[in-house]
């Protein structure tokens, strides 16, 4: 006789806990807020992931895979690579849509930076999402909607940008988090970019 199957996958309670820790920092999330948010009882997490930690952990190592797939799935769906990359980071402040849940952000952020096994996975994190972005520029210079230059220079510059406005967007609190890091890639990228590409953006960001 086989097994019954799981009503709640191990993903759909990865998802529900990805979306607890946007309303709770470390110290306040519990399982039992996580086990509510899935569907499912205490004991099911426990039985599972044993403990909150691991929970967390393990909602953690998917974060890396998950990136380098973003990335991929974002060349397909869009034609100009640089719209592709601009939208990725737009997108990727999805974590963080309000002050409250941008601060609830930068507590798990410590977290991260204070234990070895979260750090491990972070720093892979932004070192795939720095890569990527390199690749992605040096693909857009040899589709010529770049002017040559130092892409690898110019991806840590990106992500450096990207989080620095994602700060200053908690603290001014005008527009979305998304609109506000668009605005400011498109800027940084705007001397690079051929003279075609330039006035395509200056007309995109007129709509706006």
């Amino acid at each position: 006789m086989s097994p019954r199957p799981r009503q709640t996958s191990d993903e759909d309670i990865l998802a529900a806990a990805a979306r607890v820790m946007q309303r709770r920092s470390p110290t306040q999330l519990t399982l039992a807020d996580v086990a509510k948010e899935a569907g499912v009882v205490p004991a099911t997490l426990i039985q599972r992931f044993r403990t909150k930690r691991n929970l967390i952990l393990t909602l953690c190592r998917t974060a890396p895979s998950s990136c380098a797939q973003q990335f991929a799935a974002a060349r397909l769906r869009h034609k100009s690579l640089l719209e592709a990359l601009i939208e990725l980071y737009a997108q990727g402040t999805s974590f963080a849509p309000t002050p409250e849940a941008m601060a609830n952000g930068l507590a798990w952020l410590q977290n991260d930076l204070t234990d070895p096994d979260f750090h491990s996975i972070t720093l892979e994190q932004f070192r795939i999402i720095r890569d990527e972005t390199r690749r992605l520029l040096d693909d857009a210079v040899a589709a010529r909607e770049l002017r040559k230059c130092d892409a690898a220079a110019l991806a840590r510059l990106i992500q450096h940008v990207n989080g620095g406005a994602m700060l200053a967007w908690a603290v001014y609190r005008q527009g979305s988090v998304a609109a506000w890091v668009r605005r400011e890639i498109e800027f940084l990228l705007l001397p690079y970019r051929l003279p075609a590409h330039k006035s395509a953006v200056k007309r995109s960001s007129r709509r706006r």
